[in-house]
């Protein structure tokens, strides 16, 4: 198969028309959204949702999110309830997933056999006019290989699916750069299973009782059903090693004294640069800029990979506010593996 890469012409929708055909016929496209690229198949055809797994070689088990061009659609494939419609009149359309039970018409291959749905509406315009345009709920989780870093670029989903697939509309990077919030919603309760970009302070505004699951932050227990995407123990990883390190532990002095007997790329932050002039950098931000190191990272790793690096060293970040989406994906990454902090 040959994959084509379209430019997104906003005088000219013909590349979107194109796309939403080849999803009408059983299809799959690569798709820009707000935070990342999406590989997306219409949510109603579970042989189509199947050629999703198997392009990226992604375990059965893992859910898949459904992509709607306005809230109200979510009445089609979901039991919605009052507390769905206030978040969506907050969050929506933008990086908000909501899980809720499932209606019927949604084939059990796109829910992993759960009898929940997840729901979002992207506000990336293009991602929505090719729902529209296509007349059916797009399935889509990222356009990469299973387990590696996400794409928020189109030349990101066609280094990992040349030849998977038929087509890929380019939009330009990602605005978010990470997969949006999912949560888990109920009458009256909130229950946060990968952060994003909508925070769990944000979330504290519409409903009061909001939980953080331990996924989050902590490795998935034996056993443990994944609800979400992204709550594998290892995810987003690059092929080298990445090892997070702790405020405690002097960063600048252990990154040179690394690179002086490995092969190593450092992620650092911008002010660090001249420090560490003579080692490979991937820098991704100034300090105290999240959202723009959250924007980067994808890419970072992605680069650490294509200059042979075979360990990859970063800052660990915090677990405060917007920062949490930034932490939760750099320890699923690395694996949890974390130099300082309470783990010596």
């Amino acid at each position: 198969m040959i994959t084509e890469v379209l430019r997104y012409n906003e005088e000219n929708e013909s590349a979107l028309r194109k796309a939403s055909q080849i999803i009408r016929d059983g299809g799959l496209v690569g798709i820009p959204t707000e935070t990342v690229y999406g590989l997306g198949a219409s949510a109603f055809d579970a042989r189509a949702c199947l050629e999703i797994f198997k392009a990226k070689g992604r375990p059965a088990d893992n859910p898949l999110i459904v992509h709607i061009s306005k809230p109200s659609e979510a009445e089609q494939i979901a039991h919605t309830s009052s507390l769905y419609y206030k978040l969506a009149e907050r969050f929506m359309p933008g990086p908000l997933t909501i899980i809720m039970p499932k209606r019927d018409i949604i084939p059990s291959e796109v829910t992993a056999g759960l009898d929940s749905v997840a729901v979002r509406c992207p506000v990336h315009r293009v991602a929505r006019r090719i729902i529209e345009l296509s007349g059916v709920p797009i399935a889509a989780p990222s356009a990469n290989k299973s387990g590696r870093p996400s794409p928020t670029t189109a030349q990101h989903v066609f280094n990992d699916m040349n030849g998977e697939i038929p087509l890929i509309i380019d939009a330009g990077a990602c605005e978010v750069g990470v997969e949006s919030t999912v949560i888990k919603i109920t009458e009256n309760e909130i229950i946060l299973l990968r952060p994003g970009a909508i925070t769990v302070e944000m979330l504290s505004e519409i409903c009061e009782n909001v939980s953080v699951s331990s996924a989050v932050t902590e490795e998935l227990k034996a056993g443990e059903v994944a609800l979400s995407p992204g709550m594998k123990y290892k995810h987003y990883a690059p092929s080298a090693s990445l090892y997070l390190v702790a405020d405690d532990i002097d960063f600048i002095s252990l990154v040179r004294e690394r690179a002086l007997s490995e092969n190593c790329a450092i992620m650092c932050y911008d002010e660090e640069i001249n420090d560490l002039c003579s080692i490979t950098l991937l820098p991704i931000g100034k300090r105290d800029d999240i959202e723009e190191q959250t924007r980067r990272l994808f890419d970072a790793l992605r680069r650490a990979d294509e200059i042979g690096a075979s360990t990859i060293y970063a800052h660990l970040p915090s677990k405060n506010g917007k920062s949490l989406a930034l932490y939760n994906r750099m320890i699923r990454a690395s694996a949890h593996k974390i130099i300082g902090g309470k783990n010596g």
